[in-house]
């Protein structure tokens, strides 16, 4: 999964692999604080669109390749900011609604991946099997 950050006027996004397993533990710990949510509950807000931990979530990453970044001056327009699978997680995701869904459950759920995985990037550094998106 990526955190995908699409500024008006910006040629290109910027995109950081996002696995919540890899954060570093200092880095957890103050999403923690900034967010007043365990970490587990901040992974699932995160997907479900929380705007208070997405910035969180910004904030670590901005931080990292500009290590004065402050929080306060982290913002931005709701429409920039995504999170957003790759073809190989869609496709990983697309086996697993084969093996487990059947009728019309299954065809609904093909054609929404499908959709998506359309115009999903192409995440040619993966290495290994693309792993289901999990919240903790």
């Amino acid at each position: 999964m990526y955190l995908v950050l699409q500024r008006e006027g910006d040629e290109k996004p910027t995109r950081w692999r996002y696995d919540f397993k890899k954060l570093m533990s200092v880095e957890r710990e103050d999403i923690e604080r900034r967010t007043g949510r365990n970490f587990a509950q901040f992974t699932q807000d995160v997907q479900q669109g929380n705007s208070l931990c997405r910035r969180a979530l910004l904030f670590t990453y901005l931080r990292r390749d500009h290590p004065k970044t402050k929080f306060e001056d982290v913002d931005f327009g709701w429409d920039e900011l995504t999170l957003e699978y790759s073809k190989q997680e869609y496709t990983a995701m697309r086996a697993a609604v084969l093996e487990n869904m059947h009728g019309d459950d299954l065809a609904a759920a093909l054609a929404a991946i499908d959709r998506d995985l359309e115009t999903a990037f192409d995440d040619t550094e993966a290495t290994g099997k693309a792993q289901l998106p999990i919240a903790e």
